[in-house]
């Protein structure tokens, strides 16, 4: 089933605040203006607009922010799309020619202020709660529809690209699509080969749409899980409800990381298996924003979304969540998939066909 996406309209609250944090930084630092140039800060900051042509390209516009105004510096051959479809209509727009070289735009470099810009970047806006929670839903069905017709003797790349169109025609970009079948459940990214799914496969998906980025893992067995699938199973969700519970206001990311590689521990892991995969981090408009390391200081707050993907061989759980006042809300749930409950959370579990 698939929809009309709604259009991305900015409330002047919306764009209050994030203008407000701005321009806070600029007065922390002294700076007159800051020149945003990356893809995650632009998505964030105009409100889920396509600043890019090519996703392995560097965004086509710029924007200057400063005490007195926002500009968009646009080259000529873009700016009749970007403008009607793309950029938020509270925007000064420059256009220069499409030949023309990079202008000193007269501010800050990014790159310079990129930990204070992360930071600026939460907590999520109820606005941007709701795009990602519509998101989230949308990937969730997308799986599950492309899952419920997928058939053992498909290749994995059939798999990706029915997964893929699944997530087109919702309106989002599909970033990352892996799809490991039975041969290779070893592997914590497979890029999907010309390998038969077999008797059972792991499909993860990163999209994106409106900037914000949604994570999610689901896997599904041609018959049922035998013993130790099962176990695998139950040991990995263990480990994913230990950081769940470690989402506490005020405690930094590295707490969490350290939280989960003993769940991995005492879960039958070993103390060392949070090394061999990345374990997740903040959700929003980069695929973690930020990734949870040894040494991250960000901290836990309400407004934030996460994406953790505990994984051992044979075994993987993965959602974004929204850490509320009232708890945990899961975004890319579909009422449709088999679930368990774990520490009082309906968890998904590998859908047994």
């Amino acid at each position: 089933m698939t929809g009309t996406v709604a259009p991305v309209v900015a409330t002047s609250a919306d764009h209050a605040e994030k203008r407000r944090r701005l321009v806070a930084l600029l007065d922390d630092t002294g700076a007159e203006a800051l020149a945003l140039t990356g893809a995650t800060t632009l998505a964030w900051y105009l409100d889920g607009a396509r600043s890019h042509v090519s996703l392995a390209a560097d965004p086509v516009l710029a924007v200057r922010v400063s005490r007195d105004a926002d500009e968009v510096l646009v080259t000529s051959n873009e700016t009749a799309r970007l403008v009607r479809e793309e950029l938020p209509g509270w925007l000064t727009v420059r256009e220069r020619p499409w030949y023309a070289g990079v202008p000193d735009l007269d501010a800050v470099a990014e790159a310079a202020l990129a930990d204070a810009l992360l930071r600026a970047r939460s907590p999520l806006l109820p606005v941007e709660t709701a795009r990602f929670a519509r998101l989230g839903a949308a990937a969730a069905e997308a799986l599950t529809d492309v899952l419920a017709t997928a058939e053992p003797s498909w290749t994995e790349r059939r798999l990706a690209a029915e997964v893929a169109r699944a997530v087109v025609e919702r309106g989002a970009d599909p970033l990352v699509v892996l799809v490991g079948g039975e041969a290779r459940a070893a592997l914590p990214h497979p890029l999907p080969t010309d390998a038969p799914l077999g008797r059972r496969v792991l499909v993860v998906l990163c999209a994106r749409r409106h900037g914000l980025v949604v994570n999610l893992s689901r896997a599904l067995t041609f018959g049922a899980l035998d013993a130790a699938e099962r176990d695998v199973q139950d040991r990995i969700l263990a480990v994913e409800q230990a950081a769940f519970d470690a989402l506490v206001p005020g405690v930094p990311l590295s707490e969490v990381l350290t939280v989960i590689g003993r769940a991995y521990a005492v879960h039958g892991f070993g103390v060392d298996h949070w090394r061999g995969h990345h374990q997740g981090g903040v959700a929003g408009y980069a695929g973690r924003d930020p990734r949870a390391t040894p040494d991250c200081d960000v901290r836990v707050g309400p407004g934030q979304a996460f994406a953790w993907n505990p994984w051992a061989p044979g075994g993987k759980v993965e959602d974004t969540v929204l850490l509320t006042d009232a708890g945990l809300e899961v975004l890319s749930a579909d009422p449709r998939w088999p679930v368990t409950t774990v520490g009082g959370r309906a968890r998904p579990v590998a859908w047994q066909r």
